[in-house]
């Protein structure tokens, strides 16, 4: 077995039965990517702030952080944590980043035309990523769950993004709910509504029916009295011709 120095950083098996040791390497599980199109300054920049931390509290500034490389970090990382679950057999509530770096990749160089016929170089950087995961020691991780259940937290990580998930869908439940229950209660009022609409315009139409009948009432009182006046003068010149009729009458009688 070959060692580099007097430590060994790791034993893993392979599926088929071989030991690999781990040697002239940092311990933990890793994961890294390669050829990234980002300066290595920049990465560090946000590899400075996970260094050290917990996975869950790591994922949790990586996913607020406003810079692109972030994005792929955090990939890295959560690749970093399902190497040590599926290949190192590790709980994922119990790692954190013993290590996390960048080294600078290949250069790509390219040329911009300048005034006077001159040139200048484009430097486009490219670096290598690596993250490391490790087991948390037994003390951290009884001060950690102490710490958690003092927040009323029910664990980190997997099981508090869960918890979280419940919760929020069965809020969203909640208010579809209460929404459904505002919609219908707000049909009902509208059928309401429109029922009063309904009987104020029977109750006007009736209104206006017997302000007409109320208005050619007097119009055919009216007609009527016109009426009886006419006939009136015509009545007693009937009545004044009958005597004079009468008398010529009896005149032709004599002769």
């Amino acid at each position: 077995m070959a060692q580099s120095g007097t430590k060994i950083a790791g034993v893993r098996e392979t599926r088929k039965g071989a030991t690999i040791y781990k040697t002239n390497e940092r311990p933990g599980t890793r994961a890294q990517v390669k050829y990234v199109r980002v300066s290595a300054y920049k990465a560090r920049e946000v590899l400075d702030l996970i260094r050290g931390k917990h996975v869950a509290d790591a994922d949790e500034i990586l996913e607020f952080v406003e810079r692109d490389i972030a994005i792929i970090i955090r990939k890295a990382l959560a690749s970093a944590v399902a190497n040590a679950t599926n290949n190192d057999g590790q709980d994922p509530e119990a790692l954190f980043v013993s290590a996390c770096y960048a080294d600078e990749g290949p250069t790509l160089k390219r040329w911009r035309p300048r005034a006077r016929g001159r040139a200048t170089r484009i430097r486009k950087r490219t670096c290598h990523i690596t993250i490391i995961v490790s087991r948390l020691d037994g003390e951290t991780l009884r001060i950690r769950a102490e710490r958690d259940a003092r927040s009323g937290r029910t664990g980190g990580g997997t099981a508090a993004r869960a918890s979280r998930r419940s919760r929020v869908a069965k809020s969203r439940q909640a208010e579809g709910h209460t929404h459904d229950h505002d919609h219908d209660h707000d049909h009902d009022h509208d059928h309401d509504h429109d029922d009063e609409v309904l009987d104020t315009e029977v109750e006007v139409e009736v209104d206006e029916v017997e302000v007409d009948a109320a208005d050619e009432a007097p119009e055919t009182e009216a007609v009527a009295e016109e009426a009886a006046e006419d006939e009136a003068p015509e009545a007693e010149a009937d009545e004044a011709a009958e005597p004079e009729a009468a008398a010529e009458t009896d005149e032709k009688d004599n002769d």
